[in-house]
């Protein structure tokens, strides 16, 4: 499924679909936690910076697992490295959300260009 993230109930249907897409391919209760939390941390920044997005949560059956594919057409992040260190925000915050998607999943890769927008991929294996 691939759902258009602009408003705080367009999150909470994705966090929804989210929690039985991890049902269906038999991950942990904290496995999606870590998921969802990882979803809804996503979905916050594309709101935050870009407006609108999109996030496609899919199933994964070789290996098993779910998919977090996000992107957006914002303004880009300057520099990947910094954004994926604890503690560093350009927006106000705590620094913490990419670094922490990073950390929960178990790959994770970003591709940002300044004016372009920002693509992340995430996946969680059972």
């Amino acid at each position: 499924m691939r759902l258009r993230v602009a408003t705080d109930a367009d999150l909470s249907r994705l966090l929804f679909l989210t929690h039985g897409s991890c049902a269906r391919v038999g991950l942990s209760r904290g496995q999606t936690i870590q998921v969802a939390t990882a979803v809804s941390e996503l979905g916050h920044n594309i709101m935050k910076y870009a407006g609108s997005g999109f996030i496609q949560v899919r199933a994964l059956a070789d290996p098993v697992g779910v998919e977090i594919i996000a992107d957006d057409t914002g303004p880009g992040i300057e520099n990947c490295d910094d954004a994926l260190r604890d503690h560093f925000s350009t927006g106000g915050t705590l620094g913490l959300g990419l670094p922490g998607v990073r950390r929960m999943m178990d790959s994770f890769e970003i591709d940002s260009r300044p004016g372009v927008g920002t693509r992340v991929a995430a996946r969680k294996y059972l």
